[in-house]
């Protein structure tokens, strides 16, 4: 993008793009400005920015960085980019960010740095809407419902043996089901894996590596029917964590495809080979409670019409 700029000839960037002898050629350029703001405080007269790094902690900041290239980092290029901050953008740097001390969190019971704007709790756009299912207005205020079908009908899943909550996430390496074609990313992550509490795991038997099926009321095989005569089991691999609450298990989105060339497949004819690297890892998609009065579409958020990820019980099943 900044090559892209300078061959542009835009203004604000490339030779002198900061003002007389201050360049932006480089990412450092920017994002080294950035941090002597933060530094420098909020007041014009400077009387609250931090304190310059003492010796041990230039060091420190120069000794930890010194297996790095000097296309990343360069200490003459970075202390001309800050000028007189650099010190202080070190103080920064070293400490992952600029932190209160804790006594000035308070004032009193109440927090010292004050939001200080309006917050709307009530929303009258949302009260005048009504639900088309039931045709009851919405609340337009935040509220607690329980789990529930698209009439409002709770859902108690739990009553029928479905004990844990599933919910997902987005791993870093793994973010879209087409990364998987990425074999730099896939060299990180080869598979995901079913997240659980160490708690739930030593009450179910479980250890990491464990292979587990995930059913669900709406899907008590826990099979993912692919309509095209392919019948794919939802079993992954256990991953115990204190990261996690228990009763509640998580899959990462990314692994488990049958597509994208991870299956034989033919084009005029011809067989193009699947490579079995892109289907490792599980999808826990098809577990998904099933909305009992709609019967063909997951729990929704009658409000926003989003999918509810994360309304959904299901049972673990060792194989």
């Amino acid at each position: 993008l900044l090559g892209i700029a300078e061959k542009l000839k835009l203004p604000g960037f490339g030779k002198d793009g900061f003002g007389k002898g201050k360049d932006f050629k480089r990412e450092e350029d920017f994002y080294l400005k950035m941090a002597a703001n933060v530094a420098f405080g909020e007041k014009a007269d400077g009387s609250d920015s931090v304190p310059n790094a003492n010796d041990k902690e230039m060091e420190l900041f120069i000794s930890s960085r010194r297996h790095l290239p000097d296309s990343v980092f360069n200490l003459y290029r970075w202390q001309d980019t800050c000028g007189a901050y650099f010190s202080k953008v070190i103080y920064v740097l070293n400490r992952g960010g600029r932190f209160q001390d804790y006594e000035k969190f308070y004032d009193g019971e109440q927090l010292k740095n004050k939001y200080g704007r309006l917050i709307n709790l009530y929303c009258e756009k949302v009260a005048k809407s009504k639900n088309a299912m039931s045709g009851k207005h919405f609340l337009g205020l935040a509220g607690y419902f329980p789990i529930s079908d698209c009439l409002g009908r709770p859902i108690e899943d739990e009553k029928s043996g479905f004990d844990m909550h599933l919910i997902t996430y987005r791993e870093i390496s793994q973010c879209k089901t087409r990364t998987i074609t990425n074999y730099w990313l896939l060299g990180l992550l080869p598979e995901n894996f079913i997240l659980i509490n160490t708690l739930d795991a030593q009450q179910k038997g479980l250890t990491d590596g464990s292979r587990v099926k995930v059913t669900s009321f709406s899907n008590p095989e826990g099979i993912w029917d692919l309509k095209n005569g392919r019948r794919l089991p939802m079993i992954g691999k256990i991953k115990i964590t204190e990261g996690i609450r228990p009763g509640i298990i998580a899959f990462s989105l990314g692994h488990g495809n049958w597509a994208t060339g991870s299956s034989d497949v033919k084009v005029d004819n011809r067989l193009i080979k699947g490579d079995k690297r892109r289907g490792m890892g599980v999808n826990c998609n098809a577990a998904m409670r099933i909305d009992p009065y709609l019967k063909n579409t997951c729990l929704i958020d009658l409000v926003g019409g989003s999918v509810s990820f994360y309304d959904s019980k299901v049972r673990l099943v060792k194989v």
